[in-house]
């Protein structure tokens, strides 16, 4: 294309994205805005969208500076409930600690830890029914934690080992358990968002009572599924959860490279005539009421809602990043929002449910627990050391009934095998 210039015009300007810190930079977050409890009040669940403009530019938020919960938002959980929370969280917590550390030891290929985003997934989940149906993108392991599947199980499924459920067909963290309500993850960006208003669209065709919640991150806002996703879910009403995981980065890229400088994700919900929420992501209380909130207006047919939870990854994108070489350094240590176990923690001793000493103890027994799930999942086996799954399986499980080529396909690999590696192949 050839260059053409007025001389009454100014050139144009391409316009680049660029974080405000890059490493060697002081952060400096004073200019986000942290509007007081209640700023917006929690409306009817059954309002229209078109009222209700305004939560999507605000921040949902039921703790207060002062680490109390008030405001019309609060959703009034027990003690009892808020320790299981803190529990849940602290599982996960310790799970990731020891599968990073796995890692490390060259015990598995890759881990993703969800440090600093843990309210998203279990606030989220609790808030939900047992057999509404979840589609995760790869940081919501707390799903499954909260809803207490098996850490051996899922210590196998990253190990790949003899265990593994999924008789290592999915790359590590990849998990899929149909019957904990776990749709399988797919490293593809965003393509549950299509598969969950789908589900949800059958849900509701069946008469039946069970909703959909999926997740993505703030970067997979810009893929294509994510916007096919919400024209089926608003022209249909499908009973459908959207949920955003604003935390400021993808890999390398930060959020405005989705979109995140000219407006919240969040609104993104407007253009398709959908209830939109931006919430504290940090704010376990605040979660778990946006997450009730929505799940509610999908059960009474009030349609589909996107939430953005305003959160930070507080460490790098997966095991496979060095966040310190794109971002400045502290940035997690000064997010004004704080730390989202910290934060529940302080309630609860504000509140006098719990104690510091409490609180001690129960991070070294869950770090004892998962140590002994881990050394009993290993006993299974670690990626690399060796074929746990015989080569038939990967024929195996596609189709309720083998096809004839497939057999005949599965047959010639294992004359092949037999003949390059004689018997003691077979007694493997």
């Amino acid at each position: 294309m050839g260059q053409h210039q007025r001389e009454n015009l100014a050139p144009l300007h391409l316009h680049i994205p660029e974080p405000k810190f890059r490493p060697g930079d002081k952060a400096d977050f004073s200019d986000i805005i942290v509007p007081e409890v209640d700023a917006i009040a929690r409306p009817d669940e059954h309002v229209a969208p078109a009222d209700i403009h305004a939560l999507a530019y605000g921040l949902v938020r039921v703790l207060d500076d002062e680490n109390a919960a008030t405001g019309s938002w609060n959703p009034g959980l027990s003690a009892d409930t808020l320790r299981l929370m803190l529990r849940k969280m602290l599982t996960l917590r310790a799970f990731d600690d020891r599968m990073f550390r796995a890692q490390r030891q060259g015990k598995t290929s890759f881990y993703m830890k969800s440090f600093g985003e843990e309210a998203t997934s279990v606030a989220t989940t609790m808030a939900l029914h047992r057999d509404d149906m979840c589609f995760p993108s790869y940081r919501q392991q707390g799903i499954l934690i909260t809803r207490d599947y098996p850490l051996v199980d899922m210590m196998n499924q990253i190990y790949s080992n003899r265990g593994d459920r999924l008789k290592g067909r999915q790359l590590p963290i990849m998990y899929s358990a149909k019957d904990y309500g776990f749709f399988s993850i797919s490293g593809n960006l965003t393509t549950q968002y299509p598969q969950a208003v789908g589900w949800a669209m059958a849900s509701a065709s069946r008469a039946d009572t069970r909703i959909a919640a999926v997740w993505c991150g703030d970067g997979s806002t810009a893929e294509g599924d994510f916007h096919s996703a919400l024209t089926f879910a608003a022209v249909y009403n499908a009973p459908v959860i959207f949920q955003v995981v604003n935390n400021q980065w993808a890999i390398s890229s930060f959020s405005g490279f989705a979109g995140s400088e000219r407006t919240t994700f969040a609104a993104k919900a407007i253009g398709y005539g959908i209830a939109g929420l931006r919430v504290d992501g940090n704010d376990v209380l605040a979660v778990y009421a946006a997450m009730q909130w929505a799940a509610n207006r999908a059960r009474t047919n009030n349609g589909p809602t996107l939430i953005e939870y305003f959160t930070y990854r507080g460490e790098g994108h997966s095991t496979s990043d060095d966040p310190n070489a794109y971002r400045a350094a502290e940035e997690y240590a000064l997010w004004p929002l704080g730390d989202p176990v910290e934060r529940l923690k302080a309630h609860l001793i504000a509140t006098g449910e719990w104690t510091h000493e409490q609180h001690e103890a129960l991070v070294a027994t869950l770090s004892d627990e998962v140590k002994a799930k881990q050394k009993e999942a290993e006993q299974n086996g670690i990626l690399g050391h060796g074929l746990h799954h015989p080569f038939e399986t990967m024929f195996e499980d596609v189709f309720e009934e083998m096809p004839a080529h497939l057999k005949e396909q599965c047959a010639q690999m294992l004359e092949e095998q037999h003949d390059k590696f004689g018997p003691e192949w077979e007694a493997r």
